[in-house]
């Protein structure tokens, strides 16, 4: 019963911190649809304008508005109310294909390099891992080879003291894979059964940027076969379309194995988990609604299409 009443509690924050997404989606398609008398092109061409202006991108609008053409064409849609259910749905059948939690196994080390430009709730998000990880009875080791910001340490040691698990740090400048090759080591050595590594997001240097990841990656790969098990892309979901050219950038330059999208309270462009189910096909892994530590949760398609339609068919 506790956990229901747990479980209603962030489904009532997910809608809660989808409202300004749902206004600009949700309640300008029920505008266009409820009350009209009949399904033609004017009414196609108004659904079209808001369903991209949500962000859900030209890709999802298109295939849905063909898609209800040919069910009007073969009278299973009669009636304009009908469309927001087929919108409902339609959306729920591509993000189901990206729904995957991460899998981590008992007893083996575990290795997630994490990645994403800065602002993006990078540091805190893996905060929250953290947390989540540790309640769950697993050793974590946090390691800090953004070494480019203070800042960025300084944050990383926040949150290793407020959840309680240690952090493998160096001064300033030092060489982020030197740093991760110290991590594998005292991870193999039994220190921790998953390793969290930040890493820089300076945008303004990319190519200097990415060959450093690169090299990251390079020197986990060869420390310990399979490494990094997970590469997380952290997503600010306030960034609407330059999401999915970060999330392309980082994915063509590294491999991206999961995503993260965060900041979904304060955005209207909540839309834009459509877009990146829909053209990366990378799987979310989890979503950030607020500052709490639960508010970083496991992504569940149902769950967020129905906080999104104010809570249809919810239980």
């Amino acid at each position: 019963m506790a956990g229901d009443i747990y479980k209603k509690g962030f489904f009532d924050r997910l809608k809660d911190g989808l409202a300004k997404t749902r206004k600009l989606l949700v309640t300008d398609v029920d505008d266009i649809i409820l009350g009209e008398k009949k399904i033609d092109q004017d009414l196609f061409d108004e659904l079209e304008a808001a369903l991209i202006g949500a962000d859900v991108g030209p890709s999802f609008t298109y295939e849905l508005i063909e898609s209800m053409k040919e069910r009007v064409k073969r009278r299973e849609l009669e009636k304009p109310e009908r469309l927001r259910q087929v919108l409902k749905e339609s959306m729920l059948a591509i993000l189901k294909k990206n729904e995957a939690p991460m899998q981590i196994p008992v007893g083996e080390l575990y290795t997630i390099m994490v990645v994403g430009v800065n602002g993006t709730g990078k540091t805190t998000t893996i905060g929250k891992m953290a947390a989540r990880f540790k309640k769950q009875g697993m050793p974590v080791l946090l390691v800090a080879a953004d070494t480019f910001r203070a800042a960025a340490i300084e944050q990383l040691e926040i949150w290793s003291e407020r959840v309680g698990v240690p952090l493998l740090k160096q001064k300033m400048n030092a060489d982020p894979a030197a740093i991760v090759f110290d991590a594998l080591h005292a991870a193999k050595a039994g220190k921790a059964d998953v390793v969290i590594i930040d890493t820089a997001g300076r945008l303004h240097t990319k190519t200097n940027l990415m060959e450093e990841l690169k090299k990251v990656k390079r020197i986990m790969a060869r420390e310990l076969p399979g490494a990094p098990h997970e590469v997380l892309l952290v997503i600010d979901a306030t960034t609407g379309q330059n999401a999915i050219s970060q999330a392309k950038m980082f994915n063509e330059e590294i491999g991206v194995t999961g995503i993260v999208l965060t900041k979904l309270d304060g955005t209207a462009k909540g839309g834009i988990v459509i877009r990146i189910a829909q053209e990366l096909g990378i799987p979310i892994r989890y979503i950030g609604i607020g500052e709490r530590l639960d508010d970083l949760r496991r992504f569940r398609s149902e769950e967020f299409v129905d906080a999104l339609f104010e809570g249809d068919g919810a239980s």
